[in-house]
């Protein structure tokens, strides 16, 4: 049951006085993160502050926001148990757009219900976070799920629902995003990666154990192997968040962890090291990785 006062808590965030002009422009983004915090409690945001909320939005105030402003709260509503709120009580009283158009201009895309039962990107990138929250409680990781179709949003209308080459449109959108909030190089870094390989990772047991070696490298997989179980993660909250799938295995992410560790501990021998200039060292270890890849199983 919600409590009384938290509700009353959620119409104070907009009805308050005596504050400065941004901090009354960033209650809305202060309500959408009690319907996130709160949500497993059975909070909703009352119709009366959405229609406040909205009048806001109406009049161009969110418009305003401070960029800092708008990260602080983003970042504080990604480590809520029901992060994805935040976004659809954004969408609801219209302040999306303005505060995140790159995610608002995902909804009514479409993709091909073969792979996509939900078919809206916008509702697979907010089950995709829903998922995401599931699988870890790191902000990071429920970030890069948020931004990793974010391409799907520039698709040309006449090629829906087919999505090609979205990878790197959503690089771009999110090398913009990231200079328009100032977001912190952790996870612009993150979100890029996850961007730019998931349809690899989907696709790890249809690949060459070379072509998994060369995604790793670029991935910086043994550089920050913490980062890629973050990326492989977030991959894995894509799969899940497409509707009916939610709970269907995705062995790809322990696979690929395996590959990882495999292939890192190759090193060059002390007799490689003192013998042998250093690209034939490393043609010998980038072949023993291969090598180790290939005698990993397969589900």
């Amino acid at each position: 049951m919600v409590r009384r006062s938290e509700t009353m808590t959620a119409s104070r965030a907009i009805n308050g006085t005596g504050y400065a002009s941004d901090e009354v422009r960033k209650r809305v983004l202060r309500v959408a993160r009690f319907a996130a915090r709160f949500a497993p409690l059975g909070f909703q945001v009352a119709p009366e502050t959405l229609a406040l909320m909205r009048a806001m939005v109406e009049r161009g105030e969110i418009h305003a926001l401070v960029p800092e402003r708008v990260w602080q709260e983003t970042e504080k509503a990604l480590r809520e148990p029901k992060a994805a709120e935040f976004f659809k009580v954004l969408r609801e009283c219209g302040a999306l757009q303005p505060v995140f158009p790159e995610i608002d201009a995902l909804f009514g895309v479409p993709q091909p219900a073969q792979w996509h039962p939900e078919i809206d990107t916008g509702l697979h990138t907010l089950m995709v976070l829903e998922q995401a929250a599931l699988l870890s409680s790191e902000p990071l990781v429920r970030f890069a799920a948020l931004v990793h179709d974010l391409g799907k949003g520039t698709t040309p209308r006449d090629e829906w629902p087919s999505h090609r080459g979205h990878e790197e449109r959503s690089v771009a959108l999110i090398e913009a995003m990231s200079r328009r909030l100032r977001l912190p190089g952790e996870y612009r870094d993150l979100g890029i990666i996850v961007a730019r390989y998931h349809g690899i990772a989907h696709r790890a047991f249809e690949l060459k154990p070379k072509t998994i070696l060369e995604f790793m490298e670029r991935a910086d997989a043994f550089r920050r192997p913490e980062r890629f179980a973050q990326a492989l993660l977030a991959c894995e909250a894509d799969s899940r968040g497409r509707a009916g799938l939610e709970t269907v295995a995705y062995p790809q992410r322990e696979y690929l962890q395996a590959a990882q560790a495999a292939a890192a501990a190759i090193k060059p021998s002390p007799e490689e090291i003192a013998a042998l200039p250093g690209e034939k060292i490393a043609q010998r270890v980038q072949q023993r990785r291969v090598e180790a890849i290939a005698g990993l199983p397969k589900p």
